[in-house]
């Protein structure tokens, strides 16, 4: 009996183990949907509370603290978002909500921490490790931040957060004290003149970033910056939306295609909690499918004949594990196995 349990204990400890080395989900579903709604008009890319986004179905996706790996806190804020999603020929548009009894949008002082969300999506149709895509997988992230929705009204320095501030006279001093001025000479503004998009004046609140792993995260160039967004805070609660063209001007950005599902993530910063970086809210994988547009209307001389409608996309099953994640699992547990054999014999448990 002893010996038993030993080997069930060991076998147990190899699958968890495997599981743990290739990313194997124990259980796989179908998964939460979010359907995107087909319109004719314009998308309302600066109107939360527009009414064609009532035609949207609402999705509500849970969210947990980010323990994979460091910075990590045991407890974030944001407990779920609720997002909707339009399209047309040409754009995408996503609206996300969650609730935010504090407003932090600003980020001048070390001591302040934004509010921000973010949608992630694999650059390919299959869902990728979750959790900033992995080695062989890049994902396309559009990060919204509330600071940066405030700088497109002003732009915020210290002066911003100090309006009053003033050095002492020093009555005896021979010349003038210096004194701070606006300036844009590159050879005393290196990160202006690198164009790094957080000295650059605001064209969207939303940065564009690309991940292949952790401690990928990497920003595109000014002009791969194509992402529009806007967001407001109202009754305790952020509306954000992300606006972007349906095909992609680049390699390391995500294309839509209608007729097919892709995966989509968010995650979410509640900055009143000091939350930044990896310290986060995120979900799990949903899907996102495109409803199926409106057929046109053929004139054939008959009342009422059209096109019959576009079928709605089938949501496709979890790809399996391949060929050499199952090698690996099994050597594993082959492994797993012999060392206990050995260690059952040595201590003459075997017999």
């Amino acid at each position: 009996m002893r010996r038993k349990n030993l080997i069930v204990i060991g076998l147990i400890l190899g699958v968890t183990l495997a599981l743990r080395i290739f990313n194997i989900p124990i259980a796989s579903s179908q998964g939460p949907t979010l359907v995107a709604t087909h319109v004719s008009d314009a998308l309302p890319a600066t109107d939360p509370a527009a009414a064609l986004w009532q035609k949207a179905t609402p999705l509500e996706a849970p969210l947990s603290a980010q323990q994979v790996t460091a910075p990590a806190l045991p407890q974030t804020n944001v407990k779920a978002v609720t997002a909707r999603a339009l399209y047309n020929d040409s754009q995408l548009a996503i609206l996300v909500e969650w609730s935010d009894p504090t407003k932090n949008d600003e980020m001048v002082r070390i001591q302040d921490f934004r509010d921000a969300v973010a949608v992630q999506f694999p650059i390919g149709d299959q869902p990728l490790f979750v959790c900033m895509g992995q080695v062989d997988g890049n994902v396309n992230i559009w990060h919204w931040k509330a600071d940066w929705q405030k700088d497109l009204t002003g732009w915020q320095d210290i002066q911003t957060i100090y309006p009053n501030m003033n050095v002492d006279q020093y009555p005896f001093a021979r010349v003038a004290m210096p004194a701070p001025s606006d300036y844009a000479d590159p050879n005393y503004v290196p990160a202006f003149a690198a164009k790094n998009l957080f000295a650059l004046p605001r064209k969207s609140p939303v940065e564009n970033l690309v991940a292949g792993g952790f401690g990928t995260l990497t920003s595109q160039p000014p002009d791969a910056q194509i992402v529009a967004g806007f967001g407001e805070w109202s009754g305790s609660k952020w509306r954000v939306i992300f606006t972007r063209d349906l095909k992609a001007a680049g390699a390391d950005m995500k294309s839509f295609d209608p007729t097919k599902v892709t995966p989509i993530a968010f995650a979410a910063w509640d900055g009143a909690n000091g939350e930044r970086n990896g310290q986060k809210s995120a979900s799990q994988w949903a899907n996102l499918q495109f409803e199926s547009a409106p057929a046109q209307t053929q004139t054939t001389g008959q009342p009422g004949a059209s096109e019959p409608p576009v079928k709605r996309v089938v949501i496709p099953s979890p790809t399996p594990p391949n060929t050499a994640v199952l090698i690996g699992v099994f050597v594993i547990l082959g492994v797993v196995t012999a060392l206990t054999g050995l260690i059952l014999k040595a201590r003459g448990d075997w017999e």
